[in-house]
């Protein structure tokens, strides 16, 4: 690679994953339905935690999925069983290193299609997409 090829890349601006766009877009949108984010990104053994947000009382643990194509269904449908089990390991060890396990919570998915070229995606928001199954620190 050339000196000056090399030098053209440094200048282009570096594009931003779709999954981190459709991460953001989901926060702000959120926001604007009432919905306070506590947390975006969470990382733990089990897995990573798009959103945490808090809906009154309600600890909400939101996964987003944003698709270039395909339809919103697909997209939310993407969030199998086995990712639904990652996702509750992933919270119940989020609530317990913050002692929150006394409050509510629920698990929703948000899928988002955002086209190449549009400005806006579509959005689906799945309220209590999924419940926890087993025995444990969820099912008192």
């Amino acid at each position: 690679m050339s000196a000056l090829t090399s030098w053209i890349k440094r200048l282009r601006p570096t594009p931003q994953p779709l999954g981190q766009r459709g991460e953001r877009y989901v926060a702000r949108w959120l926001r604007r339905q009432g919905y306070k984010i506590v947390a975006g990104g969470q990382r733990t053994r089990y897995g990573e935690l798009d959103l945490v947000a808090v809906q009154g009382e309600t600890i909400v643990f939101v996964e987003v999925k944003t698709r270039r194509a395909h339809s919103l269904a697909d997209a939310a449908a993407a969030v199998d069983e086995e990712k639904q089990r990652r996702i509750v390991r992933t919270a119940l060890a989020f609530l317990k290193h913050h002692g929150l396990l006394e409050y509510s919570v629920r698990f929703d998915v948000v899928a988002l299609v955002w086209p190449e070229n549009a400005k806006e995606p579509q959005l689906l928001h799945v309220p209590s997409a999924f419940e926890p199954e087993g025995q444990g620190q969820f099912f008192r």
